[in-house]
């Protein structure tokens, strides 16, 4: 049997009151002007067929409608404590009235609470009963609140939180209502349902600040600001590329990294947790935007996107015929800095790691030496502009230079370079561009030592050739923890990435080694100068360094200990998003590298 209400049996009077009047008006406007509206006039249009109130829920027409309340809070309030409720991802409206207590009014009434406590307590001493926290807590809890809200830090405050559920039959609203409730408790929060309120409560749930339900709870402000802002974890930037699906509320993650205090980028994870896969969906999508994409490779993983999207894809070995010279640098004047002196300073990085690191001596005589090979090829320190027809320098003009000087231990330290077995990898004039869209260097059959050493000449050619003619670029460099195994190579990358910016360039740093980054003084520097970060699943002996370098909750840390393969924490700037990586039918076939799936 269905219940009415006395006030919506009145409700429903006047609405039925309003329909006669306006179908009498609508008729007599028919009549004068001899035009039909058709059976059903405005009214009818914007107004329900019909509520009934039951004892749990109200039916509004076909659809079921549910109202709960918050009756018990957890005993620790802690950022973005509701943001289970925020992000439930079920049709549901939320209410929340909030409503300051006047001190005059509050503090009788902890007086007496902690007059009440205190009675109790001794009491259970008296009789020898064990005090609990069940006292304890709010005893002090009570006398702390007193304390503040007497010198003015705190307020008090008067809150209700209620949440209305609307589904297309009373079965799924039941089920919804079992979801909502499990996971409110899940975080200690209790709800209820308005049980013959449900009248008063969808009104309380309405925009009109009108709390007829009057489900109260006392909170501080300091618990009650913790509840604020009211907005779930999205992240949706109109100019971005698409990185995957939200994991809270199935919304799009999209981002424009260029738009970020910087455009450097980093992804962490273990081996096998898709992270070459989540650089490559982020390539073919940057392409898509116009923004070139240079990759260091040293496992091969990019050829066949290369291939794909028919790209410049350079094997560099010790047989092939694609070079790069390392004393080749920019020779045109970018912004009136004179390029020579800058790359001398990188070009004496990449010397050291060759000949096993240099001393402050032998730094010193680097510099001298560098500076008379470039100038007896027409270059200067000191000149600003050069001709265009000017050589350069190779690395055994550079031997010769030193033999002159008679540095006979460095000598004897580069000679695998110059005339030993690796003199056919470096000692050359480069003869590779850098003007496809995709442009990828294949590494992996250069030497596990040699492959360093390559990976930060590669990357000073592309800084030289950036800062030439600066546009939208990425570097990817694959496998970057090699980058930091000694000190030369990770000063270099650390410098790379800070002055990137500078020429419209993002560099992207990928490795399954976040100890390698985080434990050292560069790696920290990179990390801090990467506004994009991608944590993918990572252990537990790494698990501590990351949460504290990025600042994660306790939610975020078990979520990096236990997401499945392509899901990923994404933090950009400050926003902590995680969401699970997706390519398309289409994109797919042309990123993956599974065996199972190539070979089948």
């Amino acid at each position: 049997m269905k219940i009415m209400s006395k006030k919506m049996q009145l409700n429903l009077k006047k609405l039925k009151t309003l329909r006669r009047r306006r179908r009498k008006k609508t008729n007599g406007i028919k009549k004068s002007i001899g035009f039909s509206f058709g059976e059903q006039d405005q009214i009818d249009l914007i107004s329900y067929s019909g509520l009934s109130e039951e004892a749990t829920y109200l039916q509004i027409g076909d659809r079921f409608v549910r109202t709960l309340f918050i009756s018990g809070y957890p005993y620790v309030a802690s950022v973005g404590w509701l943001n289970i409720l925020i992000n439930f991802s079920h049709d549901i409206d939320i209410s929340y009235h909030i409503e300051q207590v006047d001190p005059l009014l509050a503090l009788p009434k902890l007086n007496r609470k902690i007059t009440e406590l205190e009675s109790t307590k001794r009491t259970m001493l008296k009789a020898g009963k064990v005090i609990g926290s069940e006292i304890t807590d709010p005893l002090e809890s009570a006398i702390e609140l007193k304390d503040k809200i007497q010198r003015g830090q705190e307020k008090l405050f008067q809150v209700s939180i209620y949440m209305t559920l609307m589904a297309d039959s009373l079965t799924e609203l039941d089920k919804t209502t079992k979801i909502l409730e499990t996971v409110m408790s899940s975080r200690l929060f209790y709800t209820k349902v308005a049980v013959f309120q449900q009248l008063e409560g969808l009104q309380s749930i309405l925009p009109r600040g009108d709390n007829q339900l009057a489900q109260k709870r006392n909170l501080d402000s300091s618990s009650a600001a913790l509840t604020f802002p009211f907005v779930s974890s999205e992240l949706v930037q109109e100019s971005g590329i698409l990185y995957g699906i939200n994991k809270s509320n199935n919304s799009l993650v999209i981002v424009d990294r260029f738009s970020l205090n910087n455009a450097n980028s980093i992804i962490f994870a273990q081996s096998g947790s898709g992270k070459s896969y989540t650089a490559k969906v982020e390539i073919l999508r940057q392409l898509m935007q116009q923004t070139k994409v240079i990759v260091i490779d040293p496992e091969r993983e990019y050829k066949q996107l290369a291939s794909s999207v028919k790209g410049t894809y350079i094997r560099l070995s010790s047989t092939s015929k694609e070079k790069i010279n390392p004393f080749d640098f920019s020779i045109k004047t970018f912004n009136g800095n004179n390029s020579l002196a800058e790359h001398i300073q990188d070009l004496t990085e990449i010397i050291s790691l060759m000949v096993g690191s240099l001393s402050d001596e032998e730094r010193a005589v680097v510099d001298k030496a560098l500076i008379q090979t470039y100038k007896q090829f027409g270059y200067s320190t000191r000149k600003r502009k050069y001709d265009d027809n000017l050589n350069f320098p190779i690395l055994s003009d550079f031997y010769k230079e030193l033999k002159k000087i008679k540095q006979k231990d460095l000598c004897n330290r580069l000679e695998r370079f110059t005339t030993g077995s690796l003199g056919t990898v470096l000692n050359a004039q480069t003869n590779v561009e850098l003007k496809n869209r995709l442009v990828v260097f294949d590494l992996k059959d250069l030497d596990e030592s040699l492959r360093q050493i390559m990976m930060l000449v590669v990357a000073n050619f592309v800084h030289a050739q950036v800062k030439l003619n600066p546009q939208k670029r990425i570097l990817v460099i694959d496998e970057g923890w090699m980058l930091l195994q000694h000190e030369e190579s990770a000063r270099f990358i650390s410098a790379l990435v800070r002055r990137a910016r500078k020429h419209y360039l993002g560099v992207t740093l990928i490795s399954q080694q976040a100890n390698d980054f985080l434990h050292q003084e560069y790696g920290r520097a990179i990390a801090s100068q990467s506004a994009l970060r991608i944590l993918m699943r990572q252990d537990t002996t790494t698990i501590k360094n990351v949460a504290q370098e990025f600042n994660l909750s306790e939610y975020e840390q078990h979520f990096l200990l236990t997401c499945e393969r392509g899901e990923a924490l994404i933090i950009a700037d400050q926003n902590h998003v995680a969401l699970k990586i997706i390519a398309s039918e289409k994109e797919h076939p042309l990123l993956t590298t599974d065996p199972r799936e190539i070979y089948r």
